[in-house]
């Protein structure tokens, strides 16, 4: 029997329990002939060719007989790439690094999917083939670009898809779709074999119908490629279990008017601080003025450079809005291009001050979702607002995951997104995966809940004894919580340790072992933190402060504050006080 959800276990265990590749892949092209919107697709694999390579599948691959289908700006060997443009079509000699990769997971290619022309918008009707739509109104905007890819998924025609992201076309098609839209960080998967929209932006996206999906797509899809410039070998950076998030404050929540999105976005906030997690408003502003840059000046020069030989010669070619857009990058010179490459890096150091006041962002992937009838009559205007929490990303390098949030009142679906650092996708996605199963909202157009979770991975950290100043509540202690350390614990050192009030001005805790000494031991704190920030915090250390190794109470060694022998000299023994914090309550 073939899932309510194609998600990716449920299809491993329905192969085995006798369903077979060859079946499903034959009942889902049944679904493709029949299901009414026809511009979802622009071109298909012969149902023959992709029933033989699931009747010829090896089960034991990662993706054995995974259905998916791929955006039409990444090629497919055999098939043509149009990037919505049918005068700018080719066939592929090889497939995209991305599809030969999934092609040897066992994942079976179904088709090509629509979008807004050379990947150019966030709506979705910017094609000669057709506008795909919302999957819960005809009379609504599929998202794009990547407008087909979310489409598929959403309806229940592939398992998983790729799209590409370059201002939020992986995630705003997500959102209108109720469905997850995973942007990677830039060069974790590789780019070759894909028209480029920006390149220097360009991500492969990856939309599924849950977290845990994207993630297991992305395992497989990503690595080091040489052939694509803008690559980068994989990594992570992990972001705390119960994160502080950046919320948007509410002089700044623009909802162009959407009441019913404004309310969906308070509830999430709602329920991620139910789950525990912390909230903080942060000043959208600086990431509101790198949006606005994307689209409004001399970045959109990038965009000409892609395509710009074919424009020369074909301009007619172009749908008229995405020949607005990308023609008027010719009115910028390259010293305009270097004036907002300047006014980003301005912008960056207000809007990276935001993002340092919290682990990760918890923004509204898109502000409100328009009907077809409206995207045309205010192409430019409307498409604007959809980026309004989608275009600083990449400009960033950041990290992103869209995820389902609820429903409006009249049916239409709500979408919010993970933003944080790059090579921090694992942990969005586990972020992901807790509020999506929180909020309900299911997945797709059965809003049919998904059984596969997905865990953040725990944090790499470094404990590290402190004793003196940089205890809670003292003087010190603030560079430890701006490094994100976390308190472990409240504890004694072993028995053989003595504190000492250093001849310093002002005076400094000095921690020593004292080899046969039998104390009660000294009040101590132990701070957890990443390993790039215990570094900075030692590299900080002023002398005759160190790092050594501290025994607990509980027979426990830790890095913590030790003294350099040659400091204790003319030092004053507090020992009997117990701790540094009850020696300086007795000074006053």
């Amino acid at each position: 029997m073939i899932p309510d959800l194609l998600e990716i276990p449920a299809l491993r265990a329905a192969y085995a329990a006798g369903l077979t590749p060859e079946a499903l892949i034959n009942a889902l092209y049944d679904r493709i002939d029949t299901y009414p919107d026809k511009a979802v697709f622009i071109s298909l694999v012969p149902r023959e060719e992709a029933l033989a390579a699931a009747r010829s599948v090896d089960l034991s691959l990662p993706l054995a007989g995974v259905p998916y289908v791929v955006k039409d700006n990444i090629d497919v060997a055999g098939m043509p790439t149009t990037a919505a443009c049918p005068d700018f079509a080719y066939t592929a000699a090889r497939d995209a690094t991305v599809v030969a990769k999934l092609r040897a997971t066992g994942a079976i290619l179904l088709g090509k999917t629509n979008l807004d022309q050379f990947a150019t918008g966030l709506n979705g009707t910017r094609s000669p083939y057709g506008a795909p739509r919302s999957v819960f109104n005809a009379d609504y905007i599929s998202g794009g670009s990547s407008s087909g890819s979310a489409v598929a998924v959403a309806a229940g025609l592939a398992a998983f898809s790729l799209g590409t992201d370059t201002a939020g076309s992986g995630r705003v098609p997500a959102a209108c779709n109720n469905i997850v839209g995973l942007k990677p960080s830039i060069g974790r998967i590789s780019a070759a074999g894909v028209v480029p929209a920006c390149k220097s932006l360009d991500c492969v996206a990856i939309f599924a119908n849950s977290a845990a999906d994207a993630m297991d797509v992305l395992r497989m899809a990503e690595g080091y490629d040489e052939a694509d410039a803008y690559s980068r070998v994989p990594r992570e950076v992990a972001l705390p279990v119960a994160p502080k998030l950046g919320v948007l404050a509410v002089k700044d929540r623009d909802f162009a008017g959407d009441e019913q999105a404004a309310k969906l976005y308070a509830e999430a906030i709602a329920q991620a601080g139910a789950l525990g997690w912390a909230m903080v408003e942060i000043d959208y502003a600086p990431l509101r003025d790198i949006a606005t840059l994307l689209y409004g000046g001399a970045f959109v020069a990038e965009r000409l450079a892609a395509v710009r030989a074919f424009y020369a010669s074909h301009a007619e070619s172009f749908d008229p809005t995405v020949r607005h857009i990308i023609g008027g990058a010719e009115k910028f010179s390259a010293a305009d291009a270097f004036a907002d490459i300047y006014k980003v890096q301005a912008l960056r150091h207000a809007a990276l001050a935001e993002l340092g006041k919290c682990d990760a962002l918890l923004l509204p992937t898109a502000p409100a979702i328009f009907t077809v009838a409206e995207m045309l009559e205010q192409p430019v205007k409307h498409n604007s607002t959809l980026g309004l929490y989608t275009n600083f990303v990449n400009l960033l390098d950041l990290a992103a995951i869209a995820l389902p949030a609820g429903f409006r009142e009249n049916g239409l679906p709500f979408g919010v997104t993970f933003i944080g650092p790059a090579f921090s996708d694992a942990t969005l996605a586990g972020y992901a995966s807790t509020l999506h199963a929180a909020l309900g909202a299911g997945a797709g157009v059965n809003q049919a809940q998904p059984t596969a979770t997905y865990s953040a991975p725990a944090p790499e950290e470094v404990t590290v004894v402190v004793a003196g100043a940089h205890l809670s509540g003292m003087v010190l202690n603030h560079e430890l919580v701006h490094l994100g350390a976390r308190l472990v614990s409240s504890t004694t050192t072993a028995p053989d340790y003595k504190l000492y009030a250093l001849a310093t001005t002002p005076p400094k805790p000095g921690l020593a072992q004292t080899p046969g000494f039998a104390g009660s031991g000294i009040a101590v704190e132990v701070w957890a933190l990443s390993p790039e920030n215990f570094g900075r915090f030692v590299a900080a250390l002023p002398a005759p402060m160190g790092i050594g190794r501290v025994t607990l109470a509980d027979g426990s060694v830790h890095p913590g504050f030790l003294c350099e022998a040659y400091a204790l000299e003319g030092a004053t023994d507090i020992t009997g006080f117990g701790g540094w914090r009850a020696y300086r309550a007795s000074l006053s």
